[in-house]
């Protein structure tokens, strides 16, 4: 794997999406409008509790989709087997649309977060910048699990069909409804698992605490190794063609 091919790949796939409007308004518009209908619908102090974790979340399903339909795309079009009876490696593609995504999901919690601080009125007792941080961990985690799950699927529904597969059950059991150490012995041990938990763990930190807390860091350095270890299977996914 080197830079330079996987940025020239980070760089085809940002080029395609420029001429995608549509998809560029779901990672833009569609957050930053389900955040807007939850402050709408919610009361100040209300908000303040749920929307931290739900504004990871958002981020993290919108990716998801994304990421799995137009990777998708890519296989089921023969770009990828192409892609790779040329120089490039799997590291490169996977970690080429890994940069690609990665950067509109840094845009992406940007605007959604500071919409959400500043016209939505959102108030936590921590740094603003640290629920942003959860934001765009949680958004690569999408992305990482988008690439991931594209190679199960043959369809673009089939793509689809896997967000309540492999998403619902983590907001089920991520604490967000239920408390964690509430859930059944079994189910506490899945959505410690799961990491979903971590996400809404570390925006619940900086809820409550005014410190950058030992535990929040914990709970994004395992964000991250999630979307890594993701990252390092979708590689695994990919074939390259001999014949």
């Amino acid at each position: 794997m080197t830079a330079a091919r996987t940025l020239a790949t980070a760089r085809r796939v940002l080029l395609q999406l420029r001429h995608d409007p549509r998809t560029l308004a779901m990672l833009l518009v569609v957050p930053v409008a389900l955040m807007g209908l939850l402050a709408w619908i919610l009361p100040g102090r209300v908000f303040d509790l749920w929307g931290p974790p739900l504004l990871g979340i958002f981020p993290l399903l919108v990716m998801f989709l994304v990421t799995s339909v137009a990777t998708l795309r890519e296989r089921t079009s023969g770009t990828l087997e192409r892609l790779l009876s040329m120089p490039a490696g799997r590291g490169d593609l996977i970690f080429g649309y890994a940069v690609a995504f990665g950067l509109l999901a840094l845009v992406q919690a940007v605007v959604v977060s500071s919409l959400a601080f500043g016209a939505f009125g959102m108030d936590v007792a921590g740094s603003a910048w640290l629920v942003g941080v959860v934001a765009v961990v949680d958004a690569l985690l999408g992305t990482a699990l988008g690439l991931f799950v594209s190679a199960f699927a043959r369809t673009e529904f089939q793509a689809v069909q896997f967000m309540p597969l492999v998403l619902v059950p983590q907001l089920l059991l991520c604490g967000l409804i239920v408390a964690v150490d509430d859930l059944p012995t079994v189910l506490r041990w899945l959505a410690r698992a799961l990491p979903l938990t971590y996400a809404v763990d570390a925006t619940r930190e900086v809820i409550h605490s005014a410190t950058t807390t030992a535990a929040f860091r914990a709970d994004v350095a395992l964000l991250a190794a999630y979307a890594l270890a993701l990252l390092a299977l979708g590689a695994g996914t990919l074939r390259r063609r001999t014949a």
